[in-house]
């Protein structure tokens, strides 16, 4: 997840106070809003199948909640650091922000690796986890999520293990439940639908139709299966998908260049959105290292992966073609990257915009499971579709006037919502 040259929660910072120079913030509010507010590490200790104890490490940092809950996944991965935790619920601050949603930032995580482990090891990683920090979390205070490698069911796990301390029901306290048990009609697409419904409102903008464009995508879990899904029903085609492969412990990109078939597709995957490559290949997808996936001759770009994979070592690999790239993962751009892709002209829209339909949908299931009252499908994607092309439309507008690049317009619009509510409550 992290390499000795990247530190996520460096680059989380660099980015703020780039933006704090542009506001000219108040020293106290930066201060403030460059750092979490809350962090918590703890043990899980676990009695394995086998008998033995292991101790499992696990975090919450909570970054900010002047404008409302802090919110925020949990991840399971074995190379979880803090600092990665600790950017990641920064980006979630300014993510909630930017769609103008009365949340802050928070997040999770537990190093550990679920394909190890089995489903009774998860559940009780899981009860540990929300034993450790019950008295800080809660509807009205934290609201976690899944992430990385954590699904409905675990959070249905922390969920009951919450209601079992505090001895009562409380279904706004976590969301990305199954549907029936609290969850959201929707949530499944919400963040993948989302990464296309601004890709759709910047193609617009740019006169260009979906129907005539093709796109490379790096990642094959829940955000690149939708947004790929939503991508197609608009006419586009994908020819190109990046993945990781357990068993090689490598990534391969897997090409078809008249359209990949998603449906196809998950019928040779895991359940963690690794793709088996002899059946690929049997289906006519030809393989390539795992990098290539930038290197294709496509106009859009979708890195929808983990962080740090579009760096100063790769970002001269980008095709010549590329018009757009989408960020469906958090932090996939370094800032280094950063200064090549403004060199080149090619729009970027970035993460904590883009991928925001999911902690948007999050928010709608917690409004539902708060008033106990539930919403279909329609209704949801079509409150999800305004909110998404609402958030998209103020940052472009601002970054025309101001002739910013669009990351610094969203920072811009986030960050100032952010430290006006800060000095609203007299924090800073």
């Amino acid at each position: 997840m992290e390499t000795p040259s990247y530190n996520p929660y460096q680059v989380a910072q660099s980015q703020f106070d780039k933006v704090a120079a542009i506001l000219e913030l108040d020293d106290g509010v930066k201060e403030l809003l460059r750092q979490p507010m809350r962090e918590y590490h703890f043990t899980i200790p676990v009695r394995m199948d086998d008998g033995k104890i292991k101790i499992f490490k696990g975090f919450r940092v909570q970054h900010n909640d002047a404008r409302g809950p802090a919110k925020g996944g949990i991840r399971f991965h074995p190379m979880e650091t803090i600092d990665t935790v600790r950017a990641l619920s920064m980006w979630m601050t300014w993510k909630c922000s930017v769609v103008d949603i009365p949340l802050g930032g928070a997040k999770g995580g537990v190093i550990c690796d679920p394909h190890h482990l089995s489903l009774k090891e998860q559940e009780q990683i899981c009860r540990g986890w929300v034993r450790q920090i019950a008295r800080n979390v809660g509807p009205f205070s934290d609201v976690p999520a899944p992430d990385v490698m954590t699904n409905g069911q675990h959070m249905l796990w922390i969920l009951d293990e919450f209601e079992a301390i505090h001895g009562g029901r409380y279904p706004g306290f976590i969301t990305g439940k199954p549907v029936g048990m609290g969850g959201s009609q929707g949530r499944t697409e919400a963040t993948g639908f989302g990464v296309i419904f601004v890709l759709r409102e910047a193609l617009k903008e740019m006169g260009i139709a979906p129907e005539k464009t093709t796109a490379s995508v790096q990642g094959f879990g829940n955000v690149a299966q939708y947004a790929i899904r939503m991508y197609t029903q608009l006419g586009g085609k994908v020819i190109a998908i990046s993945c990781w492969d357990q068993a090689d412990k490598k990534a391969y990109t897997y090409c078809k260049k008249n359209g990949v078939n998603v449906e196809e597709l998950l019928g040779i995957s895991d359940k963690f959105g690794g793709i088996d490559k002899n059946r690929a290949r049997e289906l006519g997808y030809e393989m390539l290292p795992g990098e290539k996936w930038l290197e294709q001759e496509v106009d859009i770009l979708i890195p929808a992966a983990l962080e740090n994979q579009i760096n100063n070592s790769n970002v001269q690999n980008i095709a010549k073609s590329i018009k757009v790239i989408v960020e469906g993962a958090n932090g996939p751009t370094t800032p280094e990257a950063d200064e090549v892709i403004k060199q080149r002209n090619i729009m970027l829209l970035p993460d904590f915009l883009t991928n925001a339909g999911g902690v948007t949908c999050s928010y709608f299931e917690q409004v539902q499971c708060n008033m106990n009252y539930f919403w279909e499908k329609n209704e949801v994607l079509e409150k999800l579709d305004v909110k998404m092309t609402s958030a998209f439309k103020a940052v472009s507008e601002l970054a025309r006037q101001k002739k910013l690049y669009m990351r610094d317009a969203a920072y811009v619009i986030a960050i100032n919502r952010v430290a006006q509510a800060v000095t609203l409550r007299g924090w800073a």
